[in-house]
């Protein structure tokens, strides 16, 4: 079945959403995995499990088996910095859903409704250049690289529809286009401009019925019929009057 542009493209914005949200998920999910594998390693360098002669030395950067640095509070930050990530990970779920809107509308401007989505992919390239910048494991290793490609994507879909693509994905906004009265496409070809100008015309007509106008409003705003002059003035105004397409009646096919 043939799909209008717009369908096409709330389709594939929309895709790009949900990997999004995996994206992010997976993150969370592989934040928490290094949080507890760091925590452990930590206790069992403090119960004296691995050998603390290097580390009384300074020969090791980390502590062995983790991402925690060796160095004063090492520990208090490489735990912080997994619980910042997975907090941002959690709002910035919260912000693809779309809820609460008035809460970042107000509060978190950049990922309202009135903003593309260039900065939330910038956040999420940050989040995996973070990741990606220590040793970790496979899962994290390979989440890492799935959230900085998303953000990538979403970078330029931002660049491309800016502050209008969040309006263009909205189911709402699908809801409010199979509200419409006349049709949008016929066969793949874009009709609006023709259903735009039937609309207005019928419009024109029923302010023609209208009691309290004056003459002068009236001659002012006369119709210009389907002449010549008429197809001026739509071109003017930015509709665009086209051929109707050929059709036979199906006892004739």
């Amino acid at each position: 079945m043939f799909l209008p542009g717009f369908a096409r493209l709330f389709i594939a914005l929309n895709i790009i959403r949900a990997l999004s949200i995996i994206a992010l998920l997976l993150v969370f999910a592989s934040s928490i995995v290094v949080l507890v594998d760091d925590v452990n390693a930590v206790n069992a360098f403090i119960n004296g499990g691995s050998n603390t002669t290097s580390l009384d030395s300074g020969d090791s950067d980390y502590v062995p088996n983790s991402t925690v640095p060796n160095q004063p509070a090492g520990a208090f930050w490489a735990v912080l910095n997994r619980i910042f990530i997975i907090f941002q990970t959690i709002v910035l779920v919260l912000s693809e859903i779309g809820w609460p809107a008035r809460f970042f509308d107000r509060f978190f401007p950049v990922l309202g409704r009135g903003f593309g989505l260039g900065a939330l992919g910038v956040m999420q390239c940050l989040l995996g250049a973070s990741i990606l910048s220590h040793y970790v494991g496979a899962f994290p290793l390979v989440t890492a690289f799935f959230l900085f490609s998303v953000g990538c994507v979403n970078i330029l879909v931002g660049l491309i529809f800016r502050e209008k693509v969040k309006d263009k994905r909205s189911i709402l906004s699908w809801r409010e286009r199979g509200k419409d009265a006349l049709p949008t496409h016929v066969r793949g070809v874009d009709i609006r401009p023709v259903t735009g100008a039937v609309s207005s015309m019928f419009s024109r007509d029923e302010k023609a019925g209208d009691p309290t106008r004056t003459p002068s409003d009236a001659s002012s705003r006369a119709g210009l019929s389907f002449g010549r002059q008429g197809e001026k003035a739509a071109a003017l105004k930015g509709f665009l009057i086209t051929k109707p397409l050929e059709s036979l009646p199906r006892h004739a096919a």
